[in-house]
């Protein structure tokens, strides 16, 4: 990546680990387990299973969901696993033993990712005679903020001035930091420092290099793809925020992100000042029949609410 600063590259560094959308199992429906495993053990393993997440933006988040208030088919992917062991030997049940029920929002999400050469996939749990589970999961659209098994990658490498012109590192050596510290294969990209050579004060990074590593849910290309347009999202809403436009849903169009019950169902922002509380309002009173602030309705910096 070039033509941007160090803040901007670490900013999109930062999304790819935490604000890209996957799929991933959140909820699961235990109707039967006699294995030797505790139910909360064993949809803790499900949720780590990675799933397609092609095409995810086809999948509404469940607290956007026009639909239902729980999980319906546009906002959610459900996946049968069943197993039983009727044999002698221990038994392995596999991710392959997941079955992705129709409908769905597209063709892709709620797969189980298998890349192993036998076409297993992750291992589950193991059954002995007679042990059986029988588990409906349902699989939701989420980001790594919120739980790392939402997370589309193991690790993103990021690394600038490979030959450290810039100084930004104090290698700790015992003789020769040259043969102690060995160069990385980006140090191929850009021109090794002559010996002698003057140090520019008023250099700064130009060059930044990504390594991305998919855990399989979406190709890394995409990753990075869905990583710049989630951070175009962001920075709209700091334009439409700052240039006081709060309508179409984000400055030029984007889609900002917004609270889920912030918009009419026109589109436009105001109806609702946030979240709505479980107590039947809409946020603007507690359950404690309270319906000012501490701050005797004005915020600690001298405003009377959002303006």
């Amino acid at each position: 990546m070039e033509g941007v600063d160090l803040s901007f590259a670490n900013s999109l560094r930062r999304t790819l680990l935490a604000e890209v959308p996957t799929m991933a199992i959140d909820l699961v429906e235990v109707q039967a387990n006699t294995s030797s495993l505790a139910d909360e053990f064993i949809a803790h393993r499900l949720g780590l299973v990675p799933l397609n997440s092609k095409n995810v933006d086809d999948v509404s988040y469940t607290r956007d969901c026009e639909y239902c208030e729980q999980y319906c088919d546009h906002c959610s992917v459900t996946l049968d696993l069943h197993a039983r062991c009727t044999g002698d030997e221990i038994m392995k049940v596999y991710a392959r033993d997941l079955v992705v029920s129709e409908p769905r929002p597209n063709e892709w999400v709620g797969m189980p990712v298998i890349t192993d050469s036998l076409g297993l996939g992750s291992v589950i749990c193991k059954l002995r005679k007679d042990q059986e589970i029988r588990m409906k999961c349902i699989a939701k659209k989420g980001i790594a903020k919120e739980h790392s098994k939402w997370a589309p990658t193991s690790a993103v490498g990021f690394e600038y001035d490979p030959h450290n012109k810039l100084k930004h590192l104090d290698y700790w050596y015992e003789e020769d930091p040259a043969k102690e510290w060995p160069k990385s294969t980006n140090a191929a990209w850009e021109d090794a420092p002559q010996d002698g050579e003057t140090f520019d004060y008023s250099a700064h990074p130009g060059k930044f290099y990504f390594d991305v590593e998919s855990i399989g849910n979406l190709e890394p290309d995409a990753v990075v793809l869905q990583g710049i347009k989630v951070l175009q999202q962001k920075l709209a809403l700091v334009i439409q925020e700052l240039s006081g436009d709060d309508r179409n849903g984000g400055a030029n169009g984007f889609g900002a992100p917004r609270s889920p019950d912030g918009m009419q169902a026109g589109g436009d922002y105001g109806m609702d000042q946030g979240y709505t509380t479980p107590f039947g309002n809409t946020g603007g009173q507690t359950m404690y029949g309270g319906g000012t602030t501490p701050f005797a309705g004005a915020t600690p910096y001298g405003q009377s609410g959002w303006q």
